[in-house]
């Protein structure tokens, strides 16, 4: 302990069964810090894999089963599993072999990227199949099934068509900037009035300018300065 507090570390005890303690001198805030980014790091590339559950039935109707076909053929492009079920209701039950047709055409229909990894089994009134992804499909993030494929070159993106051809052959335009004001014309938003400051005196108003024929204003005439008095001039 005097060491670690000599160097500015601390003394961490590594395996509190053996005999002495063993014990070692490390910065533990810097160890923490570095193991919860390998823990991170790690957790970064771990990928989950789920089973998702379609259910099927015998008699399953051609536009029924198109749109469950996307819905797996989704589920498998993300590297998901696919667990494919048939129930069977009633009198169906005796007639298995419609169930096992019915999973081999969605089997053939999903067979350029799907494999079969448990064959199908009865467990009860269901028929149960698993199929998962093949090696090497892609698990990013891919286009929906039957939709315009996604550019990969670089530039900016062009407008896809409805038949997968881009329109035009160069960037989409871009809006036309703004106008600006001619120079020499003052510009029309009204100008903001500095407060007056209250330490300083209030300024008197500055007077009207007068209009165009109007007449001056004169002074007031004054108080008439008084005369001097006369003299009388001297007889002869």
């Amino acid at each position: 302990m005097r060491l670690a507090e000599e160097q500015g570390l601390e003394l961490v005890e590594v395996n509190p069964r053996a005999a002495p303690p063993v014990c070692k001198i490390m910065d533990f805030g810097k160890f923490k810090y570095e193991t919860s980014k390998k823990e991170k790091a790690s957790r970064k590339h771990q990928s989950t894999i789920l089973l998702k559950e379609i259910k099927l039935r015998p008699k399953t109707d051609d536009h029924d089963l198109d749109f469950k076909v996307k819905h797996i053929r989704r589920f498998l492009s993300e590297g998901n599993k696919c667990k494919l079920v048939t129930v069977f209701r009633g009198r169906e039950i005796v007639h298995p072999e419609t169930g096992q047709a019915m999973l081999d055409q969605v089997m053939k229909m999903v067979s350029d990227i799907a494999t079969v990894e448990q064959r199908p089994i009865m467990e009860g009134r269901r028929m149960v199949m698993v199929i998962g992804p093949k090696a090497g499909v892609v698990r990013s993030a891919s286009p929906a099934v039957g939709g315009p494929p996604i550019p990969t070159s670089g530039g900016a993106p062009r407008p896809v068509g409805a038949d997968g051809s881009t329109a035009g052959g160069g960037a989409p335009a871009r809006p036309a900037p703004a106008a600006s004001p001619p120079v020499g014309v003052p510009s029309k938003a009204p100008v903001a009035t500095p407060a007056a400051s209250p330490a300083g005196p209030a300024k008197a108003p500055a007077a009207a300018a007068p209009q165009s024929g109007a007449k001056a204003p004169t002074a007031a005439p004054g108080p008439a300065a008084p005369k001097a008095p006369a003299t009388a001039g001297a007889k002869g």
